[in-house]
């Protein structure tokens, strides 16, 4: 079955290549979005060994744009509907589902150092900018000496239209995308940085809320991280972007075979 699956993938990359996607090791932070994308994208082709974190439960405003959201699984846990979609694409997939935010109080249950990638794809601007100093820092030990654990970051996915936009960028090269600038502004201010460099996902263009959006009320139940508002977004856009953190991980394996 196996064979049957990924045999469109091995003829890219080859039988050992997809070897190693099987064998390495990710963890996905913020199943929403983006990252169920990236999530569905990895298993499809050929990767079995992902931990995905996300503390929401499907609400009904997310059906718009997320993998695992219907109406049959508004107000079930996001990482558990996801872990069952995967399974159902792959069933020798690994796949660790886990119903937790990632913030200061929870790091610590978090061994960044035994994953060969790290995605970010958290909303919340405090956890993440936490993330990316901690992802910086982890290296992979198993290797017999201290070896960088590879991380991807997701900017911000909302309030966009245009696909052909989205593009990759070093984090200090991202032009044009607020989050980007706000998660620099908090760096600088708290003398805290990024122990290295590391690619994002973004897109510098910026649309605007419809006027009818102050006429609206977001009474899905969805957690807003705390957010000053609810911002627009696409299912065309969040899944691209989330689509494009999948392949940076693809490509990286593939560079280095």
């Amino acid at each position: 079955m196996r064979q049957q699956i990924f045999n469109r993938t091995a003829l890219l990359t080859g039988l050992e290549t997809l070897q190693r996607f099987e064998e390495t090791r990710i963890i996905i932070f913020g199943i929403g979005g983006v990252g169920s994308w990236t999530a569905e994208t990895l298993v499809r082709s050929g990767f079995t060994k992902l931990t995905i974190v996300d503390a929401d439960r499907i609400a009904i405003s997310n059906i718009n744009r997320q993998l695992p959201a219907s109406i049959s699984s508004v107000g079930q846990v996001k990482v558990e509907i996801m872990k069952q979609r995967l399974l159902d694409i792959n069933p020798q997939a690994e796949i660790k589902a886990i119903h937790d935010f990632y913030n200061k109080d929870s790091q610590g249950r978090y061994d960044l150092e035994s994953f060969d990638y790290i995605v970010d794809a958290i909303d919340s601007l405090t956890d993440k900018a936490l993330l990316i100093l901690n992802a910086t820092q982890a290296v992979d030990r198993t290797l017999g000496s201290a070896h960088p654990v590879k991380f991807f970051s997701s900017m911000g996915a909302a309030l966009k239209i245009d696909p052909s936009r989205i593009a990759v960028a070093e984090f200090w090269k991202v032009k044009g995308c607020p989050l980007a600038a706000a998660l620099r502004r908090k760096f600088k201010k708290s003398g805290e940085y990024p122990l290295r460099k590391f690619k994002c996902v973004y897109s510098d263009e910026l649309v605007s809320n419809h006027p009818d959006s102050i006429l609206m009320e977001d009474n899905s139940g969805a957690l807003n991280y705390n957010k000053a508002s609810t911002n627009g977004a696409f299912m065309h856009i969040t899944a691209t972007f989330g689509i494009t953190l999948a392949s940076l991980i693809i490509r990286d394996i593939m560079s280095h075979s």
